[in-house]
């Protein structure tokens, strides 16, 4: 029995480089498509996948991919990187429009949020580049100038520390939740400038316990809004509250989540190994998108250029759905990989 209420079904409103032990899961999607550039999904969700976008015009690789993608509300796509550009802008049809935020290497998570009439970039910093390690949430304007920093001098001391950062979620009074999903598993929540407030989640395998906590979200579907956590290494997706309740499960049997998108009442969920998943509200696989059929790609972020398939993944790291329902998927690879999926008519 999945945690949504059937009285909450009708309000409806909404739309590391460090590679990672991993365990592998051996069933395969009934639409797994082993033919390059093929037609992907299933039902309402058939996509055709774009072999020239987000291609450099130097020919240059994108450097690595370890990081999220997320839209503005012009329509333009946002894809962070390890590498020294930082943050790709990319228009829909593919074409390099500028890269912002040097100083903002990789950003593991990035989410866009509006706040008066300016949209700001969220993100979570985990990096490993020069030698030095740099952990902290960083709030950007459009153009990459950094507006807030934490840790900062108003949050105090950090429960567990704050290393191994990997998620960002900001909460519409404007609080800000982050995952430390490759250290403590803790969740903390901060207000809007930084301050600590809480942190929740423990380590383990239980109904209520966290895995590596990868990516999270504010979840609006149901009416009170909530976090959903990508609980990656116990496969699976969970709800919060945002007073850090575990509300439950919403989706299971996922292989190894990193990222979530949402489009209307879907949820686009990218799996480290190999494939995009789409879901119901009640977490139910609808449609299972670029399923790679050799194993031996899953979750390897060293795929080459000639190894790749246009239209099957090797290991969705980030993702995000536009307003028509197009999906923008980045693989985790160290020369890059980006990829658009547009939604059959």
């Amino acid at each position: 029995m999945k945690n949504t209420p059937i009285a909450l079904m009708c309000c409806l409103s909404i739309t590391s480089n460090v590679l990672y032990a991993h365990e592998h899961h051996n069933h395969a999607a009934k639409d797994v498509i082993a033919e390059p550039n093929k037609p992907t999904g299933s039902g309402e969700f058939i996509y055709q996948a774009d072999p020239n976008w987000g291609t450099l015009e130097n020919g240059e690789n994108l450097g690595p991919t370890h990081g999220g993608v997320a839209i503005d509300e012009a329509g333009l796509i946002y894809l962070s990187t390890d590498g020294k550009a930082s943050i790709y802008v990319f228009n829909e049809s593919g074409s390099l429009v500028k890269t912002i935020a040097p100083q903002a290497r990789g950003l593991h998570q990035i989410t866009i949020r509006k706040e008066g009439d300016k949209e700001y970039i969220y993100g979570a910093q985990l990096n490993a580049y020069g030698g030095k390690r740099i952990e902290k949430i960083l709030k950007l304007d459009l153009d990459g100038n950094t507006i807030i920093e934490i840790p900062n001098e108003k949050s105090g001391k950090i429960p567990g520390g704050f290393s191994g950062m990997t998620g960002v979620a900001v909460a519409p009074d404007g609080s800000i939740f982050c995952s430390i999903g490759y250290g403590s598993q803790y969740i903390h929540k901060f207000d809007n400038q930084g301050k600590h407030l809480f942190h929740f989640g423990k380590r383990g395998k239980k109904y209520n316990q966290l895995k590596t906590p990868h990516n999270l979200a504010i979840d609006h579907r149901f009416g009170t809004p909530r976090l959903l956590v990508v609980d990656r290494e116990n496969r699976r997706l969970v709800h919060y509250d945002l007073e850090g309740n575990f509300l439950g499960i919403y989706a299971k049997n996922l292989r190894r989540p990193c990222a979530v998108s949402f489009h209307k009442h879907f949820c686009a969920v990218a799996e480290l190994e190999a494939r995009v998943t789409i879901l119901d509200t009640e977490g139910n696989h609808i449609s299972h998108l670029g399923d790679n059929p050799n194993k031996s790609l899953w979750a390897n972020m060293k795929v080459k250029p000639e190894q790749q398939k246009i239209g099957l993944f090797s290991a969705p790291h980030g993702l995000s759905f536009d307003s028509a329902g197009n999906l923008y998927v980045q693989d985790w690879n160290v020369t890059g990989r980006a990829t658009k999926l547009t939604r059959a008519k």
